[in-house]
């Protein structure tokens, strides 16, 4: 879970909170409530309000970042890539990561690596750009892990330059 998420669901905690002490424990002790002091409750609430609406659309950001690195799924047809940057890695050492210490092919369909894993996408459909390589495999994302604290970053920049050359040349 991420901070972004967390924060959303503590404010929503939180509201829920607020709402059923409101609803269900002030009444039986404060019968009159809140009819001396309605403008301070009306405000708490929407200082709550605005708090889970912030919240939500700080969330909704941070997905709409991350549907930008779009992954397939089997049966479905590839997204789009946009051209990137010319690779800054070593293609044929990004080879023997793929193959190798990334373990790329065990869940990635790949036919230049000899490759036909089913796990993640298909990355011979997808052709994935070089920076989309780069942001996967140092942040993971849907199933696939982030190997950002297992491989190197001349390891990342090789099996970036590698998939991408091997799926868009």
């Amino acid at each position: 879970m991420t901070g972004y998420e967390t924060a959303l669901l503590v404010v929503a905690a939180c509201f829920i909170i607020f709402a059923l002490v409101v609803a269900l424990v002030v009444p039986r002790s404060r019968p009159g409530f809140p009819a001396n002091r309605l403008g301070l409750f009306v405000a708490i609430c929407g200082l709550f309000f605005i708090a889970q609406m912030t919240a939500v659309l700080v969330l909704a950001e941070k997905g709409e970042a991350d549907e930008s690195v779009q992954e397939t799924t089997p049966g479905t047809e590839p997204t789009e890539t946009t051209p990137s940057e010319p690779a800054q890695g070593d293609p044929v050492a990004g080879k023997q990561v793929f193959v190798g210490p990334g373990g790329c092919g065990a869940c990635h369909t790949l036919s230049d690596a000899g490759t036909t894993g089913q796990v993640g996408p298909n990355l011979d459909d997808l052709k994935p750009s070089y920076d989309l390589v780069v942001h996967q495999v140092t942040n993971g994302g849907g199933v696939m892990p982030p190997f950002k604290d297992t491989l190197t970053d001349t390891q990342i920049n090789d099996v970036a330059a590698y998939v991408s050359s091997v799926t868009q040349g």
